[in-house]
């Protein structure tokens, strides 16, 4: 069975990019552009790794970051958490992520990152 892959971006580019290199990668992907489409595929499959943007018209990825890490169901569950803004310092004493990346970002090291923590 693909290892699946949730993706939480509200940039069309950006998501379009990172859903064609991940479903070439053999990945089953996800693709929500909101925190509530990414609740509402949540309730139906636990995937084995989030990717998720800072930025979402109706909320933040550090909101579900913290959510998904203080939940016992979903805690193990790696996170990638992806930002614009080079402060990621500050992001991560807010979110217990297990990666962090800067856009725009190197697409191999994007999918290095991803690899490392799907196979393990």
């Amino acid at each position: 069975m693909k290892k699946c892959i949730y993706v939480v971006e509200d940039n069309a580019a950006v998501r379009d990019v990172i859903e064609f290199m991940l479903t070439e990668d053999d990945y089953d992907v996800v693709i929500s552009s909101t925190v509530h489409d990414f609740w509402e595929h949540m309730r139906l499959r636990i995937p084995d790794m989030i990717v998720l943007d800072i930025k979402l018209p109706d909320g933040n990825g550090l909101e579900i970051c913290r959510e998904l890490k203080s939940n016992i169901k979903t805690y193990t569950i790696p996170v990638m958490v992806m930002s614009a803004n080079n402060y990621l310092s500050k992001v991560k004493s807010h979110c217990a992520a297990d990666e962090f990346i800067n856009k725009p970002f190197d697409l191999n090291d994007f999918a290095h990152r991803i690899e490392y923590h799907v196979a393990s």
